[in-house]
């Protein structure tokens, strides 16, 4: 094997490992955050937005009960809309579009 071709396998493996290292930061980075229902404004939300809707940006009214964003893990339930309406884990039945 020549010289180049022993230099393209080790740039490859250094390129290869590289990757794997970007993507592991990457699924730490999401799994940092958890989805928070009732907290975004209408158009915003990242996904689910109920029956009818797509996902991301189709929620219909400020702080969707069944529309959710991602916030950074351990933040949400400490999350307040107006009129003292905290986010969720979980979906919500209030303030949803008629």
């Amino acid at each position: 094997m020549s010289i180049h071709m022993k230099s393209l396998a080790v740039a490859g493996a250094v390129a290869a490992a590289l990757s794997a290292h970007a993507a592991s930061a990457d699924e730490m980075k999401k799994d940092a955050m958890e989805k928070c229902f009732g907290v975004s404004l209408a158009g915003q939300n990242d996904c689910a937005a109920g029956p009818g809707t797509t996902c991301a940006g189709t929620s219909k009214v400020d702080f969707q009960g069944n529309a959710w964003k991602l916030v950074p893990a351990g933040t949400c339930e400490t999350m307040e809309a107006p009129e003292g309406r905290m986010g969720s884990l979980t979906a919500l039945d209030r303030d949803l579009p008629a």
